[in-house]
């Protein structure tokens, strides 16, 4: 209510990018002077904000930058060493540590914020900035947890802002080839699907640190507390930050939150799947003394493989078995692929295979390197010369970012917007999709201690999902993972 009444007493200069769809009926440019101060033309430059500037954060704004495009306002990062590279080439743009201060101080100023800091504060960061009505790019995974994916995703059309997902392999060209081979059905009808990764490469399947380290000289108790944001406070240690908090439940979703976007978003979008009905998982142990694995429910395990279940769809009317491993492991040689031939990409490390009743179709990871395999022995690879209608594909990782923001130039609803390769109705149902598998792993590793001192895995077994009601039905103990609690005061 209060922000409806805000909203009601002076028209903000989001509410105008986000109107300048409507407005462009009537004109088509509108100079700076009619609108007055702190108002922009939908020919003008949006004003951006980073979430995260370090790292993919820093690829992301420079992209959206897009050298000049548009203009960089502020950037908020808990490392300053990390974004440093980012306050360099944005000298002009406001630092924050906090990006909650950066969003109430700049919330008349910013129209759009890129969001890429750990996986645990993509949500709480998201749904601050479009609360303010500012559109929003959020890496992958979308979230941390389905339930958050979904509310991001509702968000999104409540508030009317232009959403896009960094799974920049969305905007390959590769991918609309494979959707063309598929709708020409080339590979008929589609049964089975395996995808694969050789993430982690981090460390992952190891005891939760236990010895106290000081902070770096750069970051303050104030800048940790910052960096754990609504996770349970653990105090610092480097196998946190950075980067190798990809392998902690608290902060990251390990090798299928960290690829799964990229990898699955291809046969996801080729064969127009929705909610899973089932979710089945294994994964690797780990020996430290003899017979008795570690169990370790903090972290991510060294491997897992995940089998998803979906019914038919309107472009595939079977049902579809999706398999997924990680950790190195990969699928074997189906009989149509030569045995010579790498799988998915050059190398096979990462890659997807897509079963059909007339063929075989494959990638690698971003939908890279689209093969098609033929019953003849006739192998398809894209042509050279292949074109989309993607005016960006040019663009560093194919326009992604400036396609995001073009269209909230556009404003939400416009013809860039509906043409937008990841918005969040599309990227949350993906991400939910991805999160399921992380629900399978964390229930499997649920356990508790016998008469004889050891555990006993309950969570081991088949899952249902009721995909409306995002609930676990035949296992309630598993439903603790569909969310979770955030701590005091997030």
């Amino acid at each position: 209510m209060k922000d409806d009444k805000r909203q009601d007493r002076h028209l903000s200069r989001r509410q105008f990018m986000r109107n300048s769809a409507l407005a462009a009926a009537g004109f088509t440019i509108v100079p700076r002077h009619v609108l007055g101060r702190g108002f922009t033309a939908p020919s003008d430059k949006l004003n951006i904000a980073a979430i995260g500037a370090g790292g993919k954060g820093f690829s992301d704004i420079r992209n959206a930058f897009n050298k000049g495009s548009d203009n960089v306002v502020a950037l908020a990062d808990i490392d300053e060493n990390r974004c440093e590279e980012a306050r360099k080439l944005f000298p002009k743009a406001k630092y924050y540590k906090d990006f909650r201060l950066m969003l109430e101080e700049m919330k008349d100023t910013i129209d759009a914020v890129t969001i890429s800091t750990p996986d645990h504060t993509h949500a709480v960061a998201a749904m601050a900035a479009m609360q303010l009505g500012m559109h929003v790019y959020v890496q992958k995974p979308l979230t941390h947890n389905i339930k958050e994916a979904r509310e991001l995703t509702e968000a999104a059309r409540e508030y009317k802002v232009v959403s896009q997902m960094g799974n920049q392999g969305a905007s390959n060209p590769g991918q609309v080839q494979m959707m063309k081979w598929f709708n020409e059905g080339l590979i008929g009808t589609v049964d089975t699907v395996h995808v694969w990764t050789n993430r982690p490469v981090w460390p992952q399947g190891i005891p939760v640190p236990t010895e106290k380290m000081p902070l770096p000289e750069h970051i303050s108790k104030e800048d940790w507390d910052l960096f754990i944001g609504p996770a349970e406070y653990v105090d610092y240690h480097p196998l946190y930050h950075p980067f190798k908090w990809r392998g902690w439940w608290n902060f990251g979703t390990g090798a299928l939150g960290d690829m799964g976007c990229h990898l699955i978003d291809p046969p996801f979008r080729v064969l127009g799947l929705g909610y899973p009905t089932e979710v089945e998982c294994s994964v690797g142990q780990v020996f430290t003394q003899d017979w008795v694995p570690e169990h370790i429910p903090e972290g991510c395990p060294p491997s897992s493989r995940v089998q998803i279940k979906f019914p038919a769809t309107a472009g595939n009317p079977s049902p579809i078995t999706m398999n997924w491993s990680d950790g190195g492991l990969r699928p074997f040689h189906p009989d149509l692929i030569p045995a010579s031939d790498d799988l998915g990409e050059p190398g096979s490390a990462n890659g997807v295979i897509m079963m059909g009743s007339k063929g075989i179709m494959t990638c690698g990871v971003y939908g890279l390197h689209p093969k098609l395999y033929l019953p003849d022995g006739e192998v398809r690879t894209m042509p050279e010369d292949f074109s989309t209608d993607n005016p960006n594909e040019g663009l560093p990782e194919y326009g992604h970012q400036v396609s995001w923001t073009q269209a909230c130039k556009a404003g939400f609803g416009s013809a860039e917007h509906k043409r937008l390769t990841s918005s969040f109705d599309y990227a949350g149902p993906l991400t939910e999709t991805v999160l399921m598998g992380n629900l399978a792993i964390r229930s499997y590793a649920l356990a508790k201690k016998n008469a004889r001192g050891r555990m006993d895995y309950y969570g081991r077994k088949k899952l249902f999902w009721d995909g409306e009601k995002m609930e676990i039905t035949n296992f309630n103990d598993a439903n603790q993972f569909v969310g979770r609690d955030y701590r005091r005061g997030w």
